[in-house]
């Protein structure tokens, strides 16, 4: 045993062979097949008793450890799929409809968003079902789980008999390989084991052509395309020559690119339909008026992207062409109390009310924009006698998008809101419950 006052090069008694110090300790767990044994010796590499040398070795040991963990998350996730998949309903009449909500219970349970839920999930039946070689190495730690996640991915086009030609021509170079080096491997094999496949894959592949974005610190944002390669390259080449054509005003190239990319896309060339060459495009921020007329810097919500700069939100506040709507809220809860009814008719004001109250359908890690949601009655309506209860009104209204309204109503899930917090509480199947707080215009979480 290590007395965890000495340093890394004190000696005690053990047994001939056996590690004594930190150092050795290290080493020998960073090539050690983890286990629970193994797993239980991870306490005693203790930062302060090892060298620089035994710190590389215990970082080794503990992916080691990790991979292991992953190896045991991979085949849990695929049963949790497998009991999903075991309880769907048959002769619903949605068939075009995945009826699979196993990701909603694995992104409440592990706080993810839903897609990358759904992504663990199916990548974890993949591996679970094709590649048994691969979770293997994965469980004795001698691959990471980005290189098993890689394995799933690259050959998720494939049928299973080439998915697992493939796996064979990889799998003996995998632990020796970086995660870039397995996946250029992977990509080669794949090439390899179905020439005559790579055309049909790509067909296939350009049905998932999308854009998506994510909010980054410092009011910036990551704006991205999948797209096939040729359109790509347009793309750059469209980026490049419209950059050009900007003054050597101090801008670096990348500024410029990102400049003449917006340009091309909200401000059209001339010659376009657009009334003065402006893309029809709508941009939303929420502010509170102080903030607008500079009392406070209180942070506004940009629609679909999240907290901006007081600075930012009055740069769209008094763009030209701005329309302003007005929202009051709660002056200690900040839940929307009542929007303007002067614009719209009553029922386009209460679903505007639940749009601006909500801004996001509301289960638990779901991000879709409230507008592109259904409003789901929490109460349901009583069609035969609509004064009974489930009335169309805000409190008994909240945005959800069709997955998950779908979920509400075909499943065991089921939803409370609390019309006092805004709080809305989901309780899973199994019994779990997990709460969605509001996102309100002036207590943004």
């Amino acid at each position: 045993m290590l007395d965890h006052d000495d340093t890394a090069t004190t000696e005690t008694t053990g047994p001939p062979g056996e590690p004594v110090t930190a150092d050795e300790w290290a080493a020998h767990l960073a090539s050690a097949t983890p286990g629970p044994q193994t797993a239980a010796m991870l306490a005693l590499l203790e930062r302060e008793q090892l060298s620089t040398t035994g710190r590389i070795d215990a970082l080794k040991a503990w992916e080691r450890h990790v991979a292991w963990i992953q190896a045991h998350q991979v085949r849990l996730l695929a049963d949790v799929e497998a009991d999903a998949l075991d309880a769907t309903p048959n002769g619903i009449g949605w068939a075009d409809y995945d009826w699979d909500f196993a990701c909603e219970d694995v992104a409440c349970a592990l706080k993810l968003s839903g897609n990358t839920a759904a992504d663990r999930l199916a990548v974890a039946t993949a591996l679970e079902g094709r590649f048994p070689t691969t979770v293997g190495l994965l469980e004795r730690g001698e691959i990471c789980y980005l290189q098993a996640k890689a394995v799933a991915e690259v050959t998720g086009t494939l049928d299973p008999e080439a998915a697992r030609v493939v796996e064979a021509m990889v799998v003996a170079k995998m632990p020796a390989q970086s995660v870039g080096q397995t996946r250029r491997a992977l990509n080669r094999a794949v090439l390899k084991a179905d020439p005559q496949g790579a055309e049909r894959r790509h067909r296939r592949r350009r049905e998932d052509r999308t854009i998506w974005h994510r909010a980054a610190e410092d009011g910036m944002a990551t704006w991205t395309a999948f797209l096939p390669t040729p359109q790509a390259a347009q793309l750059d080449a469209a980026v490049d020559a419209h950059a050009a054509t900007f003054t050597d005003d101090g801008r670096t190239l990348n500024q410029k690119r990102v400049d003449a990319l917006y340009d091309l896309v909200v401000n059209r060339p001339a010659g376009t339909d657009t009334p003065g060459g402006r893309s029809a495009a709508q941009v939303q921020v929420t502010v509170s008026l102080d903030t607008l007329i500079g009392a406070d810097e209180e942070p506004g919500q940009l629609k679909g992207y999240g907290p901006v700069s007081a600075t930012a939100a009055r740069e769209v506040a008094f763009a030209p062409g701005t329309i302003w709507r007005r929202l009051i809220t709660h002056p200690t809860t900040g839940l929307l109390i009542k929007t303007d009814p002067t614009t719209y008719k009553p029922t386009a004001e209460t679903e505007r009310h639940v749009i601006a109250r909500d801004m996001t359908c509301t289960f638990p890690s779901c991000q879709m924009p409230a507008h592109r949601c259904d409003l789901d009655h929490i109460e349901p309506f009583d069609h035969e006698n609509p004064t009974a209860g489930g009335a169309t009104e805000p409190d008994n209204l909240m945005p959800l998008c069709r997955r998950h309204h779908l979920l509400k109503h075909r499943t065991r899930w089921q939803a409370q809101r609390d019309p006092d917090t805004g709080e809305v509480t989901w309780t899973a199947p199994t019994g779990h419950t997990y709460t969605n707080p509001p996102q309100t215009p002036t207590h943004i979480t």
